[in-house]
């Protein structure tokens, strides 16, 4: 157990989770993929039971398997961060108390999808949805800023009342996707009484984002370059920006692999990525996700070179 709370900032990748062409848990695969995440030096922690692992597929049962098979392959060498994700206000006290009673160190709270249908005008509605967490465990929180055009995200004065509301809550995931918005979260988040971190997870203009005055980086594409996302962070926090150009330079060509449209194959996109550097055996989905055509898989393959990345120098820090 950690003898302090721990403290959401740095680069926190969130975890893929391979599957069997079964569509079951590969448990061998799973394990090796973290430790393939956890042998980049600078991580702070990783996410589990977020998009990347495509926790929307992902049965209770199952999840709590997967925080049980995190905690025995990281040990205490990181903080686990577990995904809070259900559209069950109860449902979402039970997980966040099976979260800390399997050992996680802080819980990532996605918004209900209902809320999608007006629950700005009902801020209400998630403040009950949070008392439930914060009534079950006492881990602090990432909250998830989900993007504006999801109608998921949370006008500003309800985001900052949230967090004077809330003090579990120590950093928000900003998607928001909105450069504007999201530099005014980072500087009124940061003015609070009780100071609240911002983690980007805008991976797609990452650069940019970081140089607002992020304190980390949250994001499924560290399930594949936590090394370029550490070097990044690094370069933006020493004020090195030709170093960090560079090292975007590098990104780039992944940005294009992973988040062009349509946004929701980003994480299978990923998968496919870590076949053609040998790292999963392969890509399987399951449903409503599907596999990737021929074409989009070459791509994929043909960025992969662009940014330098094989079986060998992949999660390799930069020098």
């Amino acid at each position: 157990m950690r003898k302090t709370p721990f403290i959401p900032a740095g680069v926190i990748p969130a975890c893929l989770l391979p599957f069997k062409p079964d569509m079951s848990i590969d448990e061998g695969a799973y394990r090796r993929h973290l430790e393939d995440i956890l042998s980049v030096r600078g991580i702070s922690a990783v996410t589990i039971n977020g998009h990347a692992s495509e926790v929307h597929a992902v049965t209770i049962d199952e999840q709590r398997k997967l925080l049980d098979l995190t905690s025995d392959v990281v040990g205490d060498r990181t903080a686990i961060v577990c995904g809070v994700f259900t559209n069950s206000s109860l449902e979402a006290g039970r997980i966040a108390r099976m979260a800390e009673e399997g050992g996680a160190d802080c819980l990532l709270v996605f918004p209900p999808d209902i809320l999608s249908q007006g629950g700005d005008l009902r801020p209400e509605m998630i403040v009950e949805h949070l008392r439930n967490i914060t009534d079950a465990s006492g881990l602090p929180i990432i909250l998830f800023q989900f993007p504006v055009a999801s109608g998921l995200s949370y006008p500003h004065c309800t985001l900052l009342e949230l967090c004077n509301q809330f003090p579990q809550i120590r950093a928000v995931k900003d998607m928001i996707g909105d450069g504007n918005r999201h530099e005014h979260q980072i500087r009124e988040l940061k003015a609070l009484d009780n100071p609240v971190n911002t983690l980007t997870t805008h991976s797609s203009w990452l650069l940019g984002s970081l140089s607002m005055g992020c304190a980390g980086v949250l994001s499924g594409a560290g399930s594949v370059i936590a090394d370029l996302q550490v070097a990044i962070f690094e370069a933006v926090l020493s004020g090195d920006l030709n170093r960090a150009q560079s090292i975007n330079d590098r990104i780039y060509p992944t940005v294009r692999a992973f988040y062009d449209p349509p946004l929701l194959d980003m994480h299978n996109r990923m998968k496919e990525a870590l076949v053609i550097l040998g790292r999963l055996e392969n890509a399987t989905v399951r449903p409503p996700l599907m596999k990737l055509s021929s074409a989009e898989i070459e791509k994929i393959r043909d960025l992969m070179q662009v940014a330098g990345l094989t079986n060998k120098s992949v999660y390799k820090n930069v020098a």
